[in-house]
């Protein structure tokens, strides 16, 4: 029987004592203080965020530790716990794009908190993590998260609130810092799901966010209780968001809400048009497509009005107690991705149908696509059975050997 490995989430305390370690091999002192940010999985609504349209994240028990001190002479030092090097620059010198590596995305939170105003200046830092680097999971967004909230305390920001008691108004201004760094400094154009679900969820919740004015809704998540689980497949095939694929797709859509005459295709989707009807709308506006492909361009756009109604769908089986009719749902989101938005790849496809055919009650691949993590609804006594043959498909088929994980609701950074 091929093995099956479980990715376990650190506890907070393993997490801490990790970071610590790190940072007192490198700089010889104690840190201030440890701060955590999640990694997050998507139950719906992929590739609708930066289409203004709605998302039903939450955030993973996986989390990346910081270890921080404050500078008074504004040199930023960072290490990590995968990374023995240390990097070291000026906070003054920082400016977008100036920065390569993961550092991009600790250094680019400082930046773009300057940017808005703050007084933030220099720190040594320590990071560790066990959320999966690569698996589509947010690894950048929970780094992001916890530098931010890490800046916020150190320096007194005022924005993060307590563990307890979240200052959501003010996250959401830490929120748009991480964009800025991922997108400025990083290089990655990404929509604002990632960072939203790592600063602004709640521990048992899903996170209802739209992302047309910022707005959320925290929804209750507790598969165990109805006998269910949330299976997380890491295919461990490559995953990477700056390679163009996924721009691409972004400037699409942008094109199209511009031919449609539109800002963002949600707008199009809350006026309740026909497929057909915005379809042919497209074909009358084809000079004004900046030469995209016209039945390339339909796909797209049947894709996110598709899943930002898939998203209503499950708010409604949720409200409803009717879990189990979400799997079908799914399925049906992951047959979008695959054949109208083109972002899954052979291991997601593999890992989705091995697990619906093992008796799953539906899945879809989560994150930006072209490699990282596929989810599968699945009775909880059968996830290790599931599990089990989606790992010796891939062993059969010569892929990469897939971890797993059981998903819960976990905290958002603090």
């Amino acid at each position: 029987m091929t093995a099956i490995e479980w990715l376990d989430a650190w506890s907070v305390e393993e997490g801490s004592q990790r970071a610590t370690k790190v940072f007192t091999e490198a700089y010889g002192s104690q840190p201030a203080g440890i701060w955590s940010a999640p990694g997050r999985a998507n139950l719906i609504g992929e590739h609708t965020d930066y289409n203004g349209g709605l998302v039903f994240p939450f955030a993973l028990l996986h989390r990346t530790y910081l270890a921080l001190t404050p500078r008074t002479d504004g040199v930023i030092r960072l290490v990590s716990g995968q990374e023995s090097t240390v990097w070291e620059g000026h906070v003054d010198d920082l400016r977008a794009g100036s920065v390569d590596g993961w550092a991009a995305y600790v250094t680019g939170v400082a930046w773009a908190l300057r940017e808005a105003g703050h007084r933030v200046g220099g720190f040594d830092a320590a990071v560790t993590s066990c959320v999966p680097y690569g698996a589509g999971l947010s690894s950048s967004a929970a780094l992001e998260a916890s530098v931010a909230v890490a800046l916020d305390e150190v320096y007194g920001l005022g924005l993060a609130g307590t563990r307890n008691a979240p200052n959501d108004a003010g996250r959401i201004t830490l929120v748009e810092a991480c964009i800025r760094a991922e997108r400025e400094m990083a290089g990655a154009n990404t929509g604002g799901m990632d960072q939203s679900a790592s600063l602004r969820s709640r521990e048992g919740y899903l996170l209802l966010l739209d992302c047309l004015d910022q707005s959320t809704k925290h929804v209750p998540f507790d598969l165990e209780s109805s006998g269910l689980a949330l299976l997380i497949i890491d295919t461990r095939a490559p995953h990477q968001l700056v390679d163009g694929q996924y721009a691409q797709r972004r400037a699409t859509c942008e094109a199209a809400a511009g031919a449609l005459g539109v800002s963002v295709l949600r707008e199009i989707a809350d006026a309740g048009d026909s497929f057909d009807d915005v379809s042919a709308r497209l074909e009358l506006a084809q000079e004004r497509l900046q030469g995209q492909e016209l039945d390339v361009v339909r796909r797209r756009v049947k894709h996110v009005l598709g899943d930002i109604e898939r998203v209503h769908i499950v708010e409604r089986l949720l409200a409803e107690g009717k879990t189990v009719e979400i799997g079908p749902v799914l399925t049906e989101a992951h047959v979008s991705l695959r054949d109208d938005y083109e972002v899954s790849c052979v291991e997601l496809d593999v890992a989705v149908d091995a697990a619906n055919e093992a008796g799953a009650l539906g899945g879809r691949m989560i994150g930006g696509g072209f490699g990282g993590s596929a989810i599968s609804l699945v009775a909880l006594s059968d996830a290790e059975r599931i599990a089990g043959a989606v790992a010796q498909e891939f062993e059969e088929r010569g892929f990469n050997a897939p971890g797993f994980m059981i998903a819960a609701a976990g905290a958002p950074a603090f």
